[in-house]
């Protein structure tokens, strides 16, 4: 017989102990959590104890104890769990982000469900919008019972239009006038860009990030003591509107004193004093007086002491308003390099990441050559991603383990593609090419390309560690057959078959050199249109040419990456002279130079020069037409026709020149709306050049626009509209170019 323990008078020994109801919960749990066992005397005081134990779980919404003889059994009535929770019409915040938010209350799929964590749950995901501004948020909760003692949560989310701030003010500035303050805002008053940016509409996290903004600014020109008091922020009554009010107390510009180095510092300190930032007489600053820090910790970590620490200690005068500074250097201990592992590289051979490291086995740790070996792995171009960390040795607390984890990504290609260029008419391709055969990390390529004005099969071979020292070593060996006429060039067509060996010598890490050896067999084609410069060049040095020449080139590299850099910049030398006795006697000197400077997250200023000149010596007069350099279209001064620029022959046709000088200014940015950056962006330019015989101010040509970039997965695409600025008549104008299925 089961009779529920109403009262102290059936107390009993306890035989045995059932439970029953449970679906999910373990019976362990009841078990531990029941405040009775086996063989124990059970009265009903005993009976509420072991209720309250078990509604304190969260489990269950119901538990009934009743007495079967000696045993006692426990009948509960299990929460259900939760199945799915559905997210609609949240279109500012992810569903990731929500889902995230809501489990600090205790909700989430597989999760046991209390209706008491509804209230909860509307609350958080509030304070979620209202961190984003969305103050008018309303939240709609539906719960659906399921099969199986289980729940479905559909959440409605109605987000309104995000409160805009109608101004802000900033109270106690005398120093400063109130613009030149905000303009270390993100946060800003609706303008023309704010549709794009959102910069008018209020977040808990932006102004945060802006206050920190108004106080480096302020410590960063000598207010030590600045201070912001208060921040608050009220809203119109339809909730559509915010003023944010921001209360700062400046204090007064402090000057440094004194500058002084303590501690351990391990090198010289001479060298330490060149790396300081700060000075005396100068007003203080803790940008400057954190660089500081950051570069003799940085020295030291050359070094080997990778974890010491630079503390700054100023000593305040009140009275002088003056600051004596100290530059507390402790090293710690010096940390060695135990082991350098790698992992991931499956197919990449061992030896072939090795070579790269810079940061040997053994020797002391150093910051800078840790970064530099992950640098030179991501540069291989084998890798999606290359991660490194820096463990401990355990037990040794001297010692560390350097571990890099690469991502490989299939390095041949097997490629074959139509595309299209307005100089090139449609173009037909065909490449296989394996950048690391057999994990090796040599290069082979097999290419094929046909267009309206060329025709070319290559092979080529390179191996970038021909030597233990970095020497590389390559060799090309193909025909092109080129039509002139086709490319907006003199009527006249060549056959060059070409074979070259190439030897590369590493300088240091950014700098190289190369050698080139190139024998070359041209064969030139007339027409009855042919110009008479053409002409006569074939009547004085005839039709086919053998030539051998020489070439050297020098490369110095600090982009921050191949494709679409924003840092960092590169520059090219070459020098390229046929041998004494070739068909044909000539030079050419190139030079090409290119930098990026971030000017912000988004924007990057590109400027780009080109310099080159040829000439022919010994029996050749000058630099062979087939050889003249041209300007002109997507890749040199925009707005201006490919190849169309200087000197024409008697026929009017394009000649090209002897002398080459092209400058770009381009202002790169991101397309709005796209959160893609890396494959495709936008550009506002200004081009100048020329091609000559001479140099001539008056010859050069300007242009303005605008650019466009994609990486598509289709090829490369380039397109821009330009504006000549100072055509001439003979002049060929084309205000819109591209490019497509052709590398940048």
């Amino acid at each position: 017989m089961v009779s529920p323990i109403a009262h102290a008078a059936e107390s009993f020994i306890v035989d045995n102990i059932q439970v029953k109801g449970l679906q999910r919960t373990p019976i362990g749990t009841v078990y531990n959590y029941l405040p009775i066992k086996v063989g124990e005397e059970f009265n009903s005081e005993q009976s509420g104890k072991a209720i309250r134990a078990l509604f304190d779980t969260g489990f269950f919404k119901d538990v009934l104890i009743e007495k079967q003889g000696n045993t006692l059994v426990v009948r509960v009535q299990e929460y259900p769990s939760i199945a799915k929770v559905i997210f609609e019409g949240n279109d500012d915040l992810k569903t990731e982000e929500l889902n995230k938010a809501l489990q600090t209350v205790g909700l989430s799929e597989g999760k046991v469900f209390n209706p008491q964590t509804l209230d909860k749950v509307e609350q958080e995901l509030k304070r979620q919008y209202f961190s984003q501004g969305k103050y008018s948020v309303k939240i709609d909760t539906k719960v659906s019972n399921l099969t199986r003692n289980r729940v479905g949560i559909h959440i409605d989310i109605s987000e309104g239009q995000a409160a805009k701030i109608k101004q802000i003010n900033i109270v106690g500035h005398q120093s400063f006038e109130a613009d030149e303050l905000l303009k270390n805002f993100e946060l800003s008053t609706t303008n023309l860009l704010s549709f794009y940016t959102k910069d008018d509409q209020y977040a808990k996290q932006k102004l945060s990030a802006d206050l920190e903004r108004l106080t480096s600014f302020y410590l960063d020109r000598g207010y030590l003591k600045f201070r912001i008091e208060s921040s608050q922020i009220s809203m119109t009554p339809n909730k559509k509107e915010m003023y944010v009010t921001v209360n700062i107390k400046e204090g007064n510009v402090f000057t440094l004193s004194k500058v002084k180095l303590a501690g351990n510092l391990i090198v010289n300190p001479e060298e330490l004093i060149k790396l300081m930032q700060v000075g005396p007489g100068e007003i203080f600053s803790r940008k400057n007086a954190t660089a500081t820090s950051k570069n003799i910790s940085d020295r030291l970590g050359d070094e080997g002491y990778i974890f010491s620490n630079v503390n700054m200690i100023p000593d305040i005068n009140e009275e002088l308003k003056t600051v004596e500074m100290t530059f507390f250097v402790d090293p710690g201990k010096r940390v060695y390099v135990r082991k350098v592992n790698i992992s991931g590289n499956n197919k990449t051979r061992d030896e072939v990441l090795r070579r790269e490291m810079r940061q040997m086995e053994s020797s002391w740790a150093s910051t800078k050559k840790i970064e530099r070996s992950k640098a030179r792995l991501s540069r291989l171009g084998y890798f999606e991603s290359v991660d490194v960390e820096t463990p401990p040795v355990v037990g040794a607390a001297d010692q560390i383990d350097v571990n890099y984890s690469v991502v490989e990504k299939a390095s041949g290609n097997l490629s074959a593609g139509v595309g299209f260029s307005q100089t090139s008419g449609f173009i037909i391709n065909a490449n296989v090419s394996q950048d690391n055969i057999f994990g090796s990390g040599k290069r082979i390529n097999l290419a094929f390309n046909n267009s309206d004005v060329s025709t070319q099969y290559q092979f080529g071979y390179y191996d970038p560690y021909f030597t233990l020292d970095g020497v590389s070593m390559g060799y090309d060996i193909g025909y092109r057959a080129r039509d002139a006429e086709n490319a907006n060039i003199s009527r006249y067509s060549t056959d060059v078959f070409n074979s070259s060996l190439n030897f590369g010598l590493p300088l240091n890490e950014n700098d190289r050199l190369r050698f080139n050896i190139d024998f070359r067999h041209t064969k030139l084609k007339t027409s009855t249109n042919s110009s008479t410069e053409i002409l006569d060049f074939v009547k004085e040095n005839g039709n086919k040419y053998l030539t051998l020449s020489l070439s050297i080139g020098w490369t110095h590299d600090t982009l921050n990456r191949a494709i679409f850099p924003t840092s960092g910049g590169q520059q090219r030398f070459s020098a390229l002279a046929t041998i004494p006795g070739s068909d044909l006697e000539y030079y050419k000197i190139n030079y090409k130079q290119q930098h990026f400077f971030a000017l912000s997250k988004d924007f990057t200023l590109r400027l780009n020069a080109e310099l080159a000149y040829g000439d022919g010596y010994g029996g050749t007069k000058g630099l062979p037409f087939f050889e003249h350099f041209f300007a002109g279209g997507t890749r040199s001064i925009r707005g201006f026709d490919d190849n169309t620029l200087g000197p024409r022959d008697s026929r009017d046709d394009p000649f090209g020149g002897s002398g080459k000088i092209v400058g770009n200014a381009e202002l790169l940015f991101p397309v709005p709306f796209f959160t893609d950056l890396h494959s495709v962006r936008l550009g506002a330019f200004f081009d100048a050049g020329t091609v000559s015989k001479g140099f001539k101010v008056g010859d050069m040509r300007y242009s303005v626009g605008l650019s466009g970039e994609w990486l598509s997965p289709f090829g490369a695409l380039s397109i821009s509209i330009a504006k000549p600025l100072n055509s001439s008549d003979n002049d060929e104008e084309k205000m819109f170019q591209f490019s497509f299925g052709s590398g940048f």
